[in-house]
C-alpha cells in the first residue's frame, strides 16, 4: 500500500520540522530544555528519539511509518505536557501541537 501524496506531504513536512529543530536550531533547544529544568541526558535522549523516528517515518515502509509516528505523538504529547506544567501560551505549544496531529494522521490513516 502506498501513501497518498498529501500523506507523503505530511510526512516529508514532519521530517523537515524535526530535522530543523533538532539540528539547525539545536542551540535553541539546548536553551529551551534549560529552562525547562531538565538535564543534558534527557534532551539527548529526546533528540536521537526524535531523529530515529522521522528515519524510520521516511525509510522504514509503511510498519516505519506506524512506530515513527507512534513515537513521535507520543514525544510531541510529552512536549505539550512541559509545556502546560510551565505555564507557557497556546502560541508556544502550536508547533507540538500541530506535529501531534499530523503524525496521528499519519499512523491512524494505515
Amino acid at each position: 500500500m502506498e501513501l497518498s501524496l498529501g500523506l507523503n506531504l505530511v510526512r516529508t513536512l514532519v521530517f523537515c520540522s524535526v530535522v530543523f529543530v533538532w539540528v539547525v536550531r539545536y542551540s535553541n533547544i539546548v536553551e529551551e530544555f534549560k529552562q525547562f529544568g531538565y538535564p543534558n541526558w534527557l534532551r539527548d535522549l529526546v533528540g536521537i528519539s526524535k531523529l530515529t523516528f522521522v528515519t524510520l517515518m521516511m525509510t522504514g515502509g509503511m510498519e516505519g511509518i506506524r512506530v515513527g509516528s507512534i513515537g513521535i505523538s507520543l514525544l510531541m504529547l510529552a512536549a505539550l505536557a512541559t509545556h502546560v506544567r510551565i505555564g507557557n501560551p497556546l502560541l508556544k505549544m502550536l508547533p507540538s501541537l500541530t506535529l501531534l496531529v499530523f503524525n496521528l494522521v499519519l499512523f491512524f490513516s494505515h
